[in-house]
């Protein structure tokens, strides 16, 4: 790793609350700096909610850790003014290609269709996309936004009470205590807040392991995602292959049940492994490794009164379908807003209950179709295995087989069926962009319909009249005033028209739509904009 990355970037230093009579009181407190953590505290001190952010740490983390970061990811980061550095120092792809020993079986495009601003995936290695993170809380801390990022404060006790929390902090010149109106618990996946409950995860927890090794090495291959089954390298397994920035490659080897985890992971039995698959001549210098195995579990619950939990705290699922840190980033994206109107007293608390219903049904989501993937990766029993390796000669030579070879299916971002916050659906609109999903960019001339939707409450009209701006009871809502001729390639009129001439969509600031019809009508809006904060 580059030695810059080794410098600390965000030191203790002693706050004033250390220093106070009496324990000072927050609006929020989030703990744990990570990708949920940091992408949360900004994402509310851009709404203007004063946050504490807190870190045992005082640096970005170390080894690549999550490195694929998906679509709606980066639209989220475009929203919070960070995405542009990251797509351009990140490995953009779309493609993957799927092997049986040598022989490619199955090849796929996660982003077939045109007309969207961003790429399917970058890989981006976790380290860096923390580091663009903490400079955006810096630059928004330039600006006089209320962030507030401390390092080497950890977080060792806490009191829940019905209107507040108490958080006692231990640091290198001792312990103090602060006061939350709300806390967030983003600390990982061994969450201490979470065990400080006494809450359990609910779930499997799979017996394989798998190695990671990211390596440095400069290698001519496109830019890719590759998985074997069954390579002559690591025979009776299953291998992945996958480009980082700076020449750092991610290789993940499976090992299988009942290893030596401390012997697996010495260098000479590493690089042993390596050269097996990339030759006895190939040069490459190991950057980080490590040894993990697949669990798919979740709380059964995300709200407990006012502590609430977000990413690897709430959910885990395995790395294979890179829906860890993406999950977690959508998780803050709900969040965020329905924190700030309950803050701002613009919407009841029982708003934040819809994001225990829609985060939950998100973490369902992915922990079935990562479980589905684990299954397929690593069959349970003879009859598995029969079945697995049948799809894999099948997908060769027969287009059935091919969607049924499932190396890690890719994430992608919830549609909230069934929320308690949609509201009306015209009939005959296109069933992508229905009550509950996230809004499908489309290209407008130079922009993007993305760019345009912002953070707040948005109406988006197509070829219809409505005004420019209503007022719903303290909640502004917001025109966007569009035409299906703004956009040749004809993606807006396909993802948000179909058959109908005209289109009125209710849009959240976290750009899922919330409701739509095929005409404007004031009373219509304004009864989804109630419904969509719970007030209603």
């Amino acid at each position: 790793m580059p030695q810059v990355w080794e410098v600390p970037l965000y030191p203790y230093r002693r706050s004033a609350d250390q220093d106070a009579r009496a324990p000072v009181r927050h609006p929020v407190v989030i703990v744990g700096a990570g990708p949920v953590g940091l992408v949360m505290a900004i994402d509310l001190a851009l709404g203007g909610v004063p946050v504490v952010l807190l870190d045992e740490n005082d640096r970005v983390s170390t080894g690549s850790r999550a490195i694929c970061f998906a679509k709606r990811t980066l639209e989220i980061l475009d929203r919070l003014g960070c995405g542009e550095p990251m797509v351009d120092k990140g490995v953009q792809w779309h493609a993957g290609r799927v092997f049986l020993d040598r022989r490619q079986v199955y090849a796929f495009d996660l982003l077939p269709e045109g007309g969207h601003r961003r790429p399917a995936f970058i890989n981006l290695q976790q380290y860096r996309f923390e580091a663009f993170l903490v400079e955006r809380i810096r630059a928004l801390q330039a600006e006089g936004r209320p962030i507030d990022l401390r390092g080497a404060n950890r977080v060792f006790a806490i009191d829940a009470r019905d209107d507040h929390v108490s958080v006692t902090i231990d640091t290198p010149d001792g312990p103090y205590r602060i006061e939350a109106d709300w806390l967030i618990a983003c600390d990982g996946a061994n969450s201490p807040i979470r065990t400080m409950l006494g809450l359990e995860f609910l779930g499997r927890t799979f017996e394989d392991n798998f190695l990671i090794a990211d390596i440095v090495m400069a290698a001519d291959l496109p830019s890719e995602r590759r998985f074997w089954f069954d390579p002559p390298f690591n025979r009776g397994q299953s291998a992945l292959l996958h480009r980082q920035p700076d020449n750092v490659w991610r290789v993940d080897f499976q090992l299988g049940r009942d290893i030596d985890k401390a012997e697996e992971r010495k260098p000479e039995n590493v690089i042993r492994r390596l050269r097996a698959f990339l030759g006895e001549k190939a040069e490459f210098e190991l950057e980080w490794v490590s040894i993990y195995t697949f669990q798919c579990r979740r709380m059964a619950r995300f709200r407990h009164g006012r502590i609430l939990f977000a990413g690897d705290a709430a959910h885990q699922v395995s790395p294979f379908g890179a829906r860890g840190a993406n999950s977690g980033i959508q998780d803050a994206d709900n969040l965020g807003w329905k924190l700030r109107l309950v803050i701002d007293g613009k919407a009841p608390g029982a708003l934040i209950d819809s994001y225990d219903f829609e985060r939950i049904q998100a973490a369902d989501e992915n922990i079935l179709n990562s479980t589905r993937s684990t299954d397929f990766i690593t069959p349970k029993s003879a009859v598995s295995r029969l079945f697995r390796d049948a799809v894999l000669e099948l997908a060769e030579h027969r287009a059935f087989a091919r969607p049924l070879v499932n190396s890690g299916r890719l994430s992608l971002p919830c549609t909230h069926d069934g929320s308690p916050l949609n509201g009306a659906d015209a009939d005959g609109l296109p069933a992508r962009t229905r009550p509950g999903a996230p809004a499908a960019d489309a290209p407008l001339g130079e922009d993007w319909l993305i760019d345009r939707l912002g953070g707040g409450f948005q109406l988006v009209t197509i070829d219809t009249p409505a005004p420019d701006r209503l007022d719903c009871d303290g909640i502004g809502v917001e025109r966007v005033a569009l035409s299906a001729a703004d956009d040749p390639s004809r993606a807006l009129a396909e993802r948000y028209l179909g058959p109908a001439d005209g289109a009125v969509y209710l849009v959240r600031p976290d750009q899922h739509v919330a409701a739509r019809w095929r005409q404007f009508d004031e009373a219509e809006v304004r009864a989804a904009v109630a419904r969509a904060t719970a007030r209603q």
